[in-house]
């Protein structure tokens, strides 16, 4: 990861810009730098992953105009070779320093060109304009508001604008800014025409996609590591890159040290992969002394993804402290795509895909956001290859019909794709899923519930909900979890949209906890 910031004003303070970009340095230790350019600043805090050289080093510059970057941009030789023919030198192996000849050439419209995760952005040195772009899904965060003289600022973490904007939101993805406004180029979850491929093929492309999801986000000059749960997604993920790396694969699991659901499986795959394999495991007390660390530094209330993400926080800080992986492929994103187990609750083919829009458009405020700032603030990169454009195109195109579960099994198509080629030993591939914050130990979920019961008397809760009108607090460990929150972004609840929970309009899904195993349907996902 890296990490960028614009202050687009020529009053713009220095020393604020320095204040607030220097909250993120974690995103990238390696070096920093700030322009001026006239109208204002552009800075860079540098996680060297491509072109590991001085040269790659941002912003980049050509002719007066400079561009920040946070991103990785895929098969971008290709492209570069084409601007070379054209005239175009360059000075690093970074992917990024193609950015600013490819505005030249083909101005805003370079963005739907783009196969990347990234987050940019660029000042126009004719027109002194300033223009930023995020990719479809929002994989990189980007986030923008405004000083008290209404110039926009953007960020990549809401916390370098605390104090230098007003309200802070997030910057929408598969959109750009450009005067004033923001323009959508890519509506990742929109489908123009449903793809009628039959069950086969449909897991044939599934199958081919996402191999070559996999195998583009292992291209990397640093090292290369892997989140295991042992649930399908990311056993998927690691046993595609197993396949494909010469050398065994680094994978890494995280636990309650009594009851983790998921360690011993994510032992079963990274023995029948070959990989090596390191278990990382956590204490009650390891849970909540990083509780408010974990909300600070994510930027959200939403208990879903709190709770999801004391694990990963834990083990990407002993992959920080403990190794020198600098990379690590995640398994986010699946879910949407290919359901939950309450989307077993859908009512319809067509209420399944109204649904996986939703969710695919939400991403960069939950599960997304979740991946990104657990693995930045300890200095690595999260590359998610479900999240690869080309994979998501195909599998939000196809007849929602086929994606309900009809075959006794949730995520039917994508378990079907890998069943043949040897991935995963078969009581993996089959295994029901259980939910994240849950797989690394039931009792984690309930040392959370109970801690936060301590914190409020009935009476306390009660007038503690009513402080807040945009997604109020329902239970205790909600209003922990938003009284936190506002400590470090206060008034900036609307960054978040809601608690990324069940869609209660649906029979059996109104509960008051995200967690699916409060659902009917749970059996033995915990097990």
């Amino acid at each position: 990861m890296c990490s960028i910031m614009g202050y687009c004003s020529s009053s713009a303070a220095y020393s604020a810009f320095m204040e607030g970009f220097e909250r993120t340095l974690s995103r990238g230790p390696d070096d920093s730098r700030v322009v001026d350019t006239g109208k204002g600043f552009l800075g860079f805090h540098r996680l060297a992953i491509m072109g590991l050289t001085p040269s790659g080093m941002q912003p980049f510059e050509l002719d007066g105009s400079y561009v920040v970057c946070n991103g990785e941009l895929y098969g971008f030789e290709k492209e570069k070779k084409l601007l070379m023919e054209k005239g175009y030198t360059f000075q690093s192996d970074s992917d990024c320093e193609i950015l600013l000849p490819l505005y030249r050439e083909y101005g805003t419209d370079m963005f739907a060109m783009l196969d990347a995760e990234f987050a940019c952005i660029l000042f126009d040195g004719q027109t002194k304009e300033y223009i930023a772009a995020r990719d479809p899904i929002g994989i990189r965060p980007l986030y923008y508001g405004y000083d008290d003289a209404g110039a926009i600022l953007f960020a990549s973490e809401p916390k370098n604008l605390v104090g230098l904007a007003g309200k802070i939101m997030p910057f929408p993805p598969g959109h750009y800014y450009k005067d004033g406004a923001f323009i959508s180029y890519c509506d990742i979850a929109g489908v123009d025409s449903v793809c009628k491929d039959d069950l086969e093929t449909a897991c044939r492309q599934i199958h081919d996609k996402l191999v070559a999801g996999v195998e583009k986000r292992l291209v990397a000059d640093a090292k290369v590591g892997f989140l295991l749960s042992g649930g399908l997604d990311s056993s998927l993920v690691c046993a595609i890159a197993a396949k494909k790396s010469r050398e065994p694969i680094k994978t890494f699991a995280i636990g309650m040290s009594e009851d983790a659901i998921d360690l011993k499986y994510a032992r079963q795959v990274a023995d029948y992969i070959g990989s090596d394999h390191k278990e990382v495991y956590m204490t009650p007390q390891d849970v909540l002394s990083s509780l408010e660390t974990v909300i600070q530094i994510l930027g959200t209330f939403d208990i879903t993804t709190i709770r999801a993400s004391m694990g990963m926080y834990l083990v990407c800080k002993a992959i920080h402290e403990q190794t020198d992986i600098r990379v690590l492929l995640t398994g986010e994103i699946s879910d949407e795509l290919f359901g939950y187990k309450y989307t077993d609750f859908a009512p319809s083919a067509e209420e399944f895909q109204k649904e996986a829009q939703k969710r695919i458009r939400e991403l960069h405020m939950y599960d997304v956001l979740r991946a990104d700032r657990c693995i930045s603030v300890h200095s690595l990169e999260a590359r998610v290859p479900f999240g690869d454009l080309d994979f998501v195109k195909y599998v939000m195109s196809l007849d929602p019909e086929m994606k309900l579960n009809k075959y006794g099994k949730g995520k039917y198509l994508l378990r079907h794709a890998f069943e043949k080629g040897d991935y995963l030993p078969q009581e993996i591939l089959w295994r029901e899923k259980a939910a994240f914050s849950d797989a690394v130990g039931h009792s984690m979920v309930d040392y959370l519930k109970e801690y936060a019961e301590s914190q409020y008397t009935e009476e306390e809760f009660q007038e503690g909900c009513k402080k807040y009108s945009h997604a109020r607090p329902f239970t205790k460990e909600s209003l922990l979890y938003r009284d936190i929150f506002e400590k470090y972004y206060p008034g900036q609840g609307e960054m978040i949209a809601d608690f990324w929970m069940p869609n209660k309009s649906w029979e059996g899904c109104d509960v008051d906890d995200p967690s699916a195993r409060v659902l009917s349907n749970y059996g033995d996902s915990g097990k």
